[in-house]
């Protein structure tokens, strides 16, 4: 869930300045699990903008304030969020790690990287939820790693069905600075789309394999 209505339209309008997220019904974006999309959204472009990427770092140092009190450690998923979770992690003077997808072929095979300790809690920050796959397989390794996760914060979200079925852990806190729906809404409101655009959008989001495969029909 977004955690602040009105934050989450000035992410997305930033977002959308520096196409941070690119939209384009007409030549769809191809995922690397080969689905046609007509969004694509790579936030590492935030780290390249200081204002933006200050405001960033701040929203999710508030959110882990009010909702969380005392954290031990700050986490970023590799390798979106690595540089994210460094910055909050600096703000709010707390030791930071970083969380493979895949453990490393060669030297000590590591998933965590950097020092932890099991009953340490842990708030995991990410940059983009698609899928949910690596974002809720770092909270696992942390967990089995005697980590304590308190929650997982995230820049953007898709709020794809897939990354809810990919979510074990039902008392898992989820908060993100914006998403899918708001982000559709300032495009709208900003003149970024039209409202053909608009409605081709929220058809990808109610089925996306489907809205994909009349791409590949043509």
């Amino acid at each position: 869930m977004i955690y602040n209505k009105e934050s989450a339209l000035i992410i997305s309008e930033y977002l959308l300045q520096i196409k941070a997220v690119m939209l384009n019904t007409a030549n769809p974006f191809t995922w690397t699990s080969g689905l046609r999309s007509p969004i694509y959204c790579d936030n590492r472009k935030t780290l390249s903008f200081p204002k933006i990427r200050t405001f960033i770092r701040q929203e999710f140092v508030d959110i882990i304030n009010e909702e969380f009190g005392s954290i031990d450690v700050i986490a970023g998923v590799a390798t979106g969020a690595i540089a994210q979770g460094a910055l909050v992690a600096h703000e709010l003077g707390l030791p930071f790690v970083y969380v493979r997808a895949e453990e490393r072929k060669h030297g000590t095979g590591n998933k965590i990287e950097g020092y932890i300790e099991s009953g340490q809690s842990v708030i995991v920050i990410e940059d983009l939820i698609s899928t949910g796959k690596s974002s809720f397989s770092a909270v696992r390794v942390l967990a089995e790693a005697g980590c304590k996760v308190k929650g997982l914060l995230a820049i953007f979200t898709y709020n794809l069905q897939v990354a809810e079925d990919n979510n074990t852990d039902p008392d898992l806190r989820v908060f993100t600075l914006t998403d899918y729906e708001a982000l559709i809404e300032k495009a709208v409101l900003s003149n970024y789309i039209n409202e053909s655009e608009q409605e081709s959008l929220l058809d990808w989001k109610k089925d996306p394999q489907k809205w994909s495969d009349k791409f590949d029909k043509t």
